[in-house]
């Protein structure tokens, strides 16, 4: 017989407070989003409103001074409609009260693209609602999914995957991969892979085990890629020791693969971009300043905050409320405007190489480094330079762009990754077209330039660059000379 009773035990929770959970909510929206969420609190919450808007109370007489543009309209008398020209008046303002209008770079019609299709994105996320998800994996695909560039290549590590679904959501590594390996196997397959390599031998995983040459081509993806890429079919006969319609077959069947499965969608859309931050340099140092944008110009309704103090019951409690609701929102307003200028000031004093030199200054930066700076989580990093942007004088960047991995130098220091694109890109713009550098040849001299690149290293940055192999080049440069004689 099973024996019941009760016990009382103590435990620790973790319980984010609403206010601090709006404003990590608002930190992580675009200029857009908060736009539109900021229209929508407004439009609900009557203790709110523009600065220029008309705070008087219906009814009220216009201020000694002041215009009343309804003057002709209450002289007629009974054609007067006081509630009508009052909607009249809000519509107006709703149009263009306030600072989001056509001056601030969005005119909510010309610049905002119609998406007639759906894109990966949206794709994606249809699949997880329609999955067998539980919340916390929910989440973690869903920052997967936002994690992926255009091409549907994963272009966060599991670590920060990990930070930015912190503090609400403490995850594992291993749990980030479970799922990773679950988004992976949707359609498109390949998706939320690292390079063309690793989608490739996705794709082949899925194949039925009786697919014709499968087992020669999965290890021609797994050993040989390169290889497949440069063309180089002799090699690879004399490598895997396979006979030429064996090795015909496993590159008809890799050929005939998808290398990046989120090309085909509609994500290349146009859009305006509008900077968060402006960037300057002021009597020699490097100083960021918001948008003025960033800043709605809000404030509490005067008149309704007059008629809280004089009423009561119901209406007080709704009153009440509201106005609590009003300062939660101004002040994670603020918040999110103060965690967002430090966070962009820090990135403009480590990254003061890459603003007065370029891409070849660039300083290898993680989010760690600046939450330790700044003082803050490495969640919040990640929700303040996602999807904002920084105007600097050598164009226009999204605040992720600045954070960069290093990879070895010679004498034992450190040297960004994108530091190495960049005197990569420098030495095959230079490049005799005759002979193209292959890769080792390209490892070899960023060693002899001081900087540890291994071969696949140098593939793999070339690649990310969208620039093809040493035969491809090669090939392409004689299209070029040919061209040019005709």
């Amino acid at each position: 017989m099973v024996e019941t009773g009760l016990q009382l035990r103590l435990t620790q929770k973790l319980a984010l407070a609403p206010q601090l959970q709006q404003a990590i909510r608002l930190l992580q929206l675009t200029r857009i989003e908060l736009r539109e969420h900021i229209q929508q609190t407004v439009e609900a919450n009557p203790l709110l409103e523009y600065e220029d808007m008309r705070s008087e109370a219906p009814g009220e007489d216009t201020p000694d001074g002041a215009e009343d543009p309804y003057a002709e309209e209450r002289a007629a008398g009974d054609e007067f409609d006081e509630r009508n020209a009052l909607e009249r008046e809000e519509w107006s303002m709703d149009q263009v009260g306030d600072d989001w209008g056509p001056g601030s770079g969005y005119d909510g019609e010309s610049q905002i693209a119609d998406r007639s299709e759906d894109s990966l994105r949206e794709h994606l996320l249809f699949q997880i609602r329609l999955g067998q998800f539980n919340p916390t994996d929910t989440a973690i695909a869903t920052a997967i999914v936002f994690a992926l560039d255009d091409d549907g290549y994963l272009s966060d590590s599991i670590e920060e995957i990990c930070a930015s679904l912190a503090p609400e959501l403490r995850v594992e590594a291993g749990e980030v991969r479970a799922v990773l390996h679950r988004i992976q196997r949707m359609e498109p397959v390949g998706i939320a892979t690292r390079d063309p390599a690793e989608c490739i031998r996705v794709q082949l995983s899925v194949l039925p085990a009786n697919t014709p040459g499968l087992e020669l081509a999965r290890r021609i993806a797994r050993d040989f890629i390169d290889l497949v890429a440069d063309h180089d079919e002799a090699t690879l006969r004399a490598e895997t020791g396979a006979s030429e319609e064996a090795l015909g077959r496993a590159l008809e069947l890799i050929r005939g693969l998808e290398p990046r499965p989120g090309a085909r969608y509609d994500n290349r859309l146009d859009e305006y971009l509008v900077p968060d931050v402006y960037v300057r340099s002021v009597e020699g140092r490097w100083v960021t300043y918001l948008s003025p944008d960033n800043d709605p110009r809000l404030k509490l309704n005067k008149y309704y905050i007059q008629l809280l103090r004089q009423s009561g019951g119901e209406n007080r409690d709704y009153l009440q409320g509201r106005l609590q609701e009003a300062r939660w929102l101004l002040s994670s307003l603020e918040l999110r405007n103060q965690t967002l200028l430090k966070v962009s000031q820090c990135i403009a004093d480590q990254q003061d190489g890459f603003l007065e030199q370029g891409e070849l200054a660039m300083r290898p930066l993680i989010l760690k480094d600046v939450a330790d700076l700044v003082g803050v989580h490495e969640s919040t990093v990640s929700r303040a330079t996602t999807r904002k942007y920084m105007l600097t004088p050598r164009g226009l960047f999204e605040l992720k762009y600045f954070f960069s991995s290093h990879v070895a130098t010679v004498d034992g220091g450190v040297i960004s990754a994108t530091a190495v694109k960049a005197r990569l890109l420098l030495l095959i713009e230079n490049e005799p077209q005759a002979r193209p550098l292959s890769d080792q040849e390209l490892s070899q001299l960023l060693r002899d330039a001081g900087v540890r690149a291994a071969r696949r290293t140098v593939a793999k940055y070339r690649e990310s660059l969208g620039i093809g192999s040493s035969s491809e080049r090669r090939r392409a440069y004689r299209r070029m000379a040919a061209r040019a004689r005709n």
